[in-house]
C-alpha cells in the first residue's frame, strides 16, 4: 500500500490521434504531426514526467515506431507502448519489443491492449468473442514472454502456436520490460493476474476504484503475485477552482448534443468493453450530470472513447483528490489534457509542487544566480533584477 506522503509517478499522453483546444469542434486543431509529437515528448522530459503513454488503434499512429521516432529526441523519459496481441505474431513483437527497448536505452515499458472493438479488431483479421480474446492472449503472451526472457519458446496451443522460435538479441531490462494492462471485466481482471505488473484503471468514481483494486489484488494474490496500481485521467488544472471549471466548460462550449448522441450511440454499437461500458455510465451522455464525484468531470467521455473523466480544480484541490486515490492503492497517474502541450506545462508547473514531484534539474537558473529574488518582468537588459531591487 503506497502513503500518501510518497511522490506520485506521472506519466503523460502523446496524442498520436491529434490534438486540439476543443472537444467536438472543427476549430484550433492540431495534426499528430511528428515535430509537434516531439514538441511535447521533450517538454514533458523537461518537466519531470517519468514517461508517456502512447495509444494504439487505426485512427492512432503506430506505437512502436513513433517510440522510436521520439527516443533520441529525449533523455529519461519511458515509453508506454501499446502492444495488442493478434495484430502481429508474438516472436514479431518479441523482436520489436527487445529493439525497442536497446535503442532506448532501457526506457520500454509495455501497456496490452486486448480491444474493444469487434468491427476494428475484425479489420487487423482478429474474429474472436470479448473473452475469447483473453485466452488468446494468454497463450500470446506465454510466447512473447518466454521468448524475452530465455530466448527461446515452443508452444502448442489453441490460438497461438510457435515450434522453435528464437529471439535474437536480450532486452536491456531484464528479465523483460514492465506490462501494463487496463480492463474492468472479470476475464480481463484473471489474465491480469497472471501475466502483467501494473493495473490501470480509467478515472471512475474512489468508491468505484476501490472496489476494482480489492477485485483485482484478490485475484493476483491467489496466483500468488504482487502488483501494483495507475490511473489514467485527464487533468484541467489552474490557479483557482473557479477558473478550472470556466476551462472545463470551454473545451466543450462547441459540442452540440447532435455529436454527444453520435458519439454515444457509436460506443454502445461498435465497442464490447465493460470499461467503456462503466465510462459511458458515469453520464449517460447528459450534459447536467458531469460532475461524477467531487472534482471528478465526465465531460470529456460524452464525445471521446476510453478515458473519459478529468480532475478539474486548483493545484490544492486535484492534489488532494489525487492522494484519496493515492490512499487506496494507485501509485501512477498517466494523465492528458488539451491541448497536451500547453496543459503538461500546467500541470507540472502547478499541481507537481502539491505532489512531491521534482523537475530535473534545470542547466539554467532564471535570475538567481547570486542569490537574489526573482521577479519576472517580461524580459530585456536589466528589467528584472531593477524591479526586484526596487
Amino acid at each position: 500500500m503506497t502513503k500518501t506522503s510518497d511522490p506520485i509517478d506521472f506519466l503523460w499522453f502523446i496524442p498520436t490521434a491529434g490534438d486540439g483546444s476543443y472537444l467536438g469542434g472543427a476549430e484550433l486543431n492540431r495534426a499528430p504531426d511528428h515535430r509537434y509529437l516531439r514538441e511535447i515528448a521533450q517538454a514533458v522530459d523537461r518537466l519531470g514526467y517519468s514517461g508517456v503513454l502512447l495509444p494504439t488503434g487505426v485512427s492512432c499512429e503506430e506505437s512502436f515506431v513513433t517510440a522510436a521516432a521520439l527516443a533520441p529526441f529525449t533523455e529519461r523519459l519511458k515509453f508506454l507502448v501499446a502492444i495488442r496481441p493478434g495484430t502481429a505474431s508474438p516472436a514479431y513483437y518479441a523482436r520489436l519489443a527487445a529493439a525497442l527497448d536497446r535503442v532506448s536505452e532501457g526506457r520500454l515499458l509495455l501497456n496490452i491492449v486486448v480491444g474493444g472493438n469487434p468491427k476494428e479488431l475484425a479489420g487487423d483479421g482478429i474474429f474472436l468473442e470479448h473473452d475469447e480474446r483473453y485466452d488468446h492472449a494468454d497463450e500470446f503472451f506465454k510466447v512473447w514472454e518466454d521468448l524475452v526472457t530465455t530466448g527461446h519458446a515452443d508452444l502448442d496451443g489453441k490460438h497461438i502456436k510457435a515450434k522453435d522460435a528464437r529471439l535474437g538479441f536480450p532486452t536491456i531490462q531484464q528479465p523483460r520490460p514492465p506490462l501494463y494492462f487496463g480492463g474492468s471485466s472479470d476475464a480481463g481482471i484473471d489474465f491480469f493476474a497472471g501475466r502483467a505488473d501494473k493495473y490501470l484503471t480509467w478515472g471512475e468514481p474512489p468508491e468505484q476504484v476501490e472496489q476494482k483494486i480489492k477485485a483485482v489484488r484478490a485475484a493476483a494474490d491467489a496466483r500468488g503475485r504482487e502488483v501494483s496500481f495507475g490511473i489514467r485521467l485527464h487533468f484541467i488544472v489552474r490557479e483557482t477552482d473557479e477558473e478550472a471549471w470556466e476551462a472545463a466548460d470551454r473545451l466543450i462550449s462547441k459540442l452540440d448534443d447532435e455529436t454527444i448522441a453520435k458519439a454515444q450511440a457509436n460506443f454502445a454499437q461498435n465497442s464490447d468493453s465493460v470499461g467503456q461500458r462503466r465510462m459511458a455510465a458515469l453520464h449517460g451522455g447528459r450534459r447536467d450530470r458531469l460532475e461524477v464525484s467531487p472534482n471528478l468531470w465526465a465531460g470529456i467521455g460524452l464525445v471521446r472513447s476510453g478515458a473519459g473523466t478529468a480532475l478539474v480544480g486548483s493545484p490544492k484541490t486535484v492534489a488532494a483528490r489525487l492522494r484519496e486515490y493515492q490512499a487506496l492503492g494507485i501509485e501512477t497517474v498517466i494523465g492528458s489534457g488539451y491541448p497536451h502541450l500547453e496543459e503538461a506545462y500546467r500541470v507540472a508547473e502547478l499541481l507537481f509542487p502539491h505532489l512531491g514531484i521534482s523537475r530535473p534539474e534545470q542547466r539554467v537558473s532564471f535570475g538567481s544566480e547570486f542569490g537574489g529574488p526573482t521577479v519576472f518582468a517580461g524580459g530585456g537588459h536589466e528589467t528584472v533584477r531593477a524591479v526586484a531591487a526596487s
